[in-house]
């Protein structure tokens, strides 16, 4: 989830997770200090992580099986440009680059990739039945 984001979907999340009868797990975006942002702006941040598909917003319910419906909810819509640009915005990622530039690189390259790749496959999944 991303309460930033989306808030109508976190609040969805939060409660098909707590509405199932087992064990439940939430994996949640949130901006930190570390990360070199202003923390005013902490909300746009994590907004902008769900727009570039840094963080992609999903959702799997398994109660949704014996409904026959599929379980898994891909609620991010289609990532906009500037991943890299997010990226760049964070202390982690400037100092990787700045110490390194070519595996920086690398290494940012691969992991757009990477991202864009997940994207896809959630996508095809979501439309499984």
């Amino acid at each position: 989830i991303c309460i930033g984001s989306t808030p109508a979907q976190a609040l969805k999340a939060l409660a098909e997770a707590e509405a199932y009868p087992g064990p439940s797990l939430i994996i949640a975006y949130a901006p930190c200090i570390n990360h070199g942002i202003n923390m005013s702006r902490s909300i746009a941040e994590a907004k902008r992580a769900v727009e570039v598909g840094y963080w992609p917003l999903y959702r799997f319910n398994p109660a949704l099986i014996d409904e026959g419906k599929n379980p898994f909810s891909l609620d991010s819509r289609i990532p906009q440009e500037g991943f890299r640009e997010f990226m760049m915005g964070e202390n982690r990622y400037r100092s990787l680059y700045a110490a390194h530039p070519e595996l920086a690189e690398e290494l940012f390259t691969r992991t757009e990739k990477e991202a864009k790749d997940k994207i896809a496959g959630y996508e095809r999944k979501a439309k499984d039945n």
